[in-house]
């Protein structure tokens, strides 16, 4: 296995980028916070298939971190994140420190409107304004012609998409599928927060997720019914405590009273077990 080339210099990632577009590389990037795990590496083996030159870039980003969240205990570990990046097909690691992603300062921010205040932008007020920040200053470093994103986050996954649209920037973004443990939770980094007994049950939120999915096909149309059913089956499977449960247009975000036909509904949730906070989701089209 070829060790990806680490660079953790601002100004050379921006040349080294410069370069390959300039040889006439197709560049694809795939934005983490490192702690990979096979949700990533799925995403980076795509980026793989669809670009010549693959960056993964780690970084664990404040501005995207409320107060009170957890920032500091994130997981962290460069030399395992390194050798998964390479094994799975990254040509560079961009692991920039963070002093120099936010220099002294440093005050301009992207705020992509109301796309941020639903859903998680609810319970953490401030964290897409981070997100959308850090991916606009990543795609000036990294110069892709190809983003790679989990469909895990997909609240994330409109803003960007959002971003891009609004502010030009040339880049294409594909979504990757949600990565399962063969249990049904969905592989977060902060997975590794879980108790054992939280860890049993956990799953319960692909559950609900796959019985709100199944009402809906069959022919339940109140989106309250739906959420509480849901709210039902995870409340008495688990300990987990309920952050929010949505469904919501999957294009505008938008609350919706009752499922309509023809159009992607987008299903999810957060829901704490003790101080860790995990989101899952589907999306339908009926």
């Amino acid at each position: 296995m070829c060790m990806a080339v680490i660079i953790h210099d601002v100004a050379e990632m921006q040349t080294t980028a410069s370069r390959l577009r300039s040889a006439g590389k197709k560049i694809g990037v795939v934005p983490t916070m490192g702690f990979l795990h096979e949700g990533h590496l799925s995403l980076i083996r795509i980026a793989r298939q669809r670009a010549d030159a693959v960056i993964t870039t780690i970084f664990v980003n404040p501005t995207q971190f409320g107060p009170a969240e957890d920032f500091s205990r994130y997981p962290r570990d460069f030399e395992r994140d390194s050798a998964l990046a390479s094994g799975a097909g990254s040509d560079y690691i961009f692991a920039p420190e963070t002093h120099a992603m936010y220099p002294e300062g440093f005050a301009t921010f992207i705020d992509v409107g109301r796309l941020t205040t639903a859903l998680e932008g609810k319970s953490r007020p401030g964290h897409f304004r981070g997100v959308a920040t850090i991916v606009a200053k990543l795609f000036h470093l990294t110069i892709p012609h190809v983003a790679v994103f989990g469909q895990k986050d997909a609240q994330q996954v409109v803003v960007v998409r959002q971003m891009v649209r609004d502010l030009h920037f040339d880049v294409d973004l594909i979504v990757g599928p949600i990565v399962r443990e063969p249990d049904g939770l969905a592989m977060s980094s902060r997975n590794t927060y879980l108790t054992k007994d939280q860890r049993k049950e956990a799953p319960v939120l692909h559950r609900s997720l796959t019985m709100a999915a199944e009402l809906i096909r069959k022919g339940e149309r109140s989106c309250e019914k739906v959420i509480r059913s849901m709210s039902h089956l995870i409340s008495s499977a688990s300990s987990g405590v309920i952050d929010y449960i949505s469904i919501a247009d999957g294009a505008t975000l938008e609350e919706m009273e009752f499922c309509a036909d023809g159009r992607p509904t987008l299903i999810s949730l957060a829901v704490r077990f003790g101080s860790t906070r995990l989101i899952d989701n589907t999306t339908i089209t009926i």
